[in-house]
């Protein structure tokens, strides 16, 4: 039998998506079973877009322009210059999906043994990236009790070598629900310019953020004009997951003339996925306000009620709609497996991701899940009492 490519061997499960047979088999079994392990929100997507698409005249689907149709990205620079991001539409290029700019940028940006620096706990799918992109991640720890604060710059500066290229965060992030702020995104502008980095952001919770907090892009930060690369994605701003619409934003010229090769040999984004994201444009203020209203209420509730649980600790997200949590299990994937496999309650259950995915470091995050407060506040009361009794009868077990 031939043998398998290394990169095929070592590309990781995705921890988000590991233990679906588990869930499916649940299912089968007759167990309704509570999804707190996907960040798939159950909020309508915009009708206004959705009626766009159903009403297009378009005969023939052809290809678009490889970097996206041009009233799109030109829509998307006015989107960004309203929330203080001055770039031209040539800055922009349309992917598919938030996951293949950030693939264009580790391949533009990053040889094949090259290192990118990125706070763990992780979006896990940026190992997956790297491996694809011959590129190495190195993880610098954030810790759950500092509520998932960016790493001081020092412990930072440790880490940089010859062979150091990037810097990368996700904010608010994923899978943390941490907002980093103006101040701390400064310091690892500084940090960047002085070692002659690039600064990777991956913003696509942009909106989600909490508390009257407001969100900093890294494309504000003064003098980054040649390092800053964004990333973005229509998935979660407006509950458009499956249309598979992300950008790659750059004031450097270099990166965005080699990323639209890279554009053109995948040929075009999704013609009816830039239909719906353009039109997803002209939603008003009031979705968001009602789409903001719904996570805050979800977001009170399901931390305060996490932490009322015994041996269970929930940091309060600033931004986005997770959280990782501490529980008082020696092995949380185990815990996770027993809850789809051999338990429920009142012939339910729930379904977490196991934290340890989303770190790099070995052993790291291994009695903490992740959740995602998608659901409506039934669900997650529903949710939260089942993982009470979970853990009472687990604990008696092992």
């Amino acid at each position: 039998m031939p043998k398998l490519s290394e990169r095929g061997s070592e590309m990781p499960a995705s921890p988000i998506r590991k233990l679906v047979p588990y869930a499916e088999a649940a299912k089968k079994r007759g167990v309704k079973v509570y999804h707190l392990n996907i960040g798939q929100p159950d909020i309508k997507t915009p009708e206004f877009a959705m009626e766009v698409l159903r009403n297009t005249s378009i005969k023939t689907a052809e290809y678009t322009h490889s970097a996206g149709n041009e009233s799109y990205r030109k829509g998307l620079a006015e989107y960004y210059k309203n929330i203080g991001i001055d770039v031209d539409f040539n800055d922009i290029l349309v992917t598919t999906g938030g996951s293949e700019a950030i693939i264009f940028a580790f391949l533009v940006c990053l040889n094949p043994g090259d290192e990118v620096i990125i706070p763990e706990p992780f979006y896990t799918n940026y190992n997956g990236f790297a491996i694809q992109a011959g590129v190495k991640i190195v993880p610098i720890r954030s810790s759950i009790e500092e509520d998932f604060a960016l790493p001081a710059i020092s412990e930072f500066e440790k880490l940089i070598n010859p062979r150091t290229k990037a810097i990368m965060v996700c904010n608010p992030n994923n899978p943390t629900g941490y907002l980093y702020s103006k101040s701390e995104l400064k310091q690892l502008g500084d940090l960047v310019l002085k070692h002659k980095l690039f600064l990777f952001a991956d913003e696509v919770y942009r909106e989600f953020c909490y508390d009257g907090l407001e969100h900093f892009s890294a494309m504000q930060l003064e003098g980054l004009e040649e390092n800053a690369v964004l990333f973005d994605s229509v998935s979660k701003r407006y509950s458009e997951c499956g249309v598979r619409i992300g950008a790659l934003v750059s004031r450097n010229k270099n990166i965005m003339q080699s990323a639209l090769k890279y554009a053109q040999a995948r040929l075009s984004p999704p013609l009816f996925g830039q239909i719906v994201g353009e039109a997803s444009l002209q939603v008003g203020k009031d979705y968001f306000e009602e789409v903001y209203d719904e996570y805050i209420s979800r977001r009170n509730y399901v931390i305060s009620a996490l932490n009322k649980i015994p041996g269970v600790y929930a940091p309060m997200p600033k931004g986005a709609f997770y959280t990782i949590l501490s529980l008082p299990v020696k092995d949380a994937e185990h815990f996770c497996i027993w809850l789809l496999n051999e338990y429920q309650y009142e012939n339910e259950t729930v379904m977490f991701a196991p934290a340890s995915g989303f770190y790099s470091s070995p052993d790291a995050g291994k009695n903490e899940v992740r959740i995602a407060y998608v659901l409506k506040i039934e669900d997650l009361k529903r949710s939260v009492l089942i993982l009470e009794k979970a853990l009472e009868s687990y604990k008696k077990i092992f």
